[in-house]
């Protein structure tokens, strides 16, 4: 019997939003790599695009402030998504953390970044 993959959905992640779309807004994932859904996103300042949160970085990317809502493959160039922004609450077991976020501290001062947004971690 073959085994089916899902990848990873909202609905690993995703406990509460604003009714009409309020939480979410589309944004441009940078180049450079493939997301899925409940990637923990930061803003690169000097271009206003998303990327996944890179705890070492110093463009901006550094702070986490939106979670992604819908795959972005883009490994090969900008794509369009749709991301939590605002007043929305999420499982802190279904959110994916770039790697240099090491350790239970520094997902913690993820959280807490998010929850400046109006994203509550749980």
């Amino acid at each position: 019997m073959p085994t089916k993959s899902e990848g990873a959905t909202p609905g690993d992640f995703l406990l509460f939003e604003e009714n009409d779309a309020y939480s979410r807004d589309e944004v441009t994932i940078a180049a450079g790599a493939d997301l899925e859904p409940g990637t923990v996103l930061g803003m690169v300042t000097a271009s206003g695009k998303y990327v996944a949160s890179d705890e070492a970085a110093a463009d901006g990317s550094e702070s986490a402030v939106a979670v992604l809502v819908t795959p972005a493959a883009a490994a090969e160039a900008d794509v369009q998504a749709v991301v939590l922004a605002r007043h929305a609450r999420v499982r802190r077991l279904g959110l994916t953390f770039d790697a240099s976020y090491d350790t239970e501290t520094k997902r913690d001062a993820a959280a807490a970044s998010l929850k400046g947004q109006g994203i509550l971690v749980t």
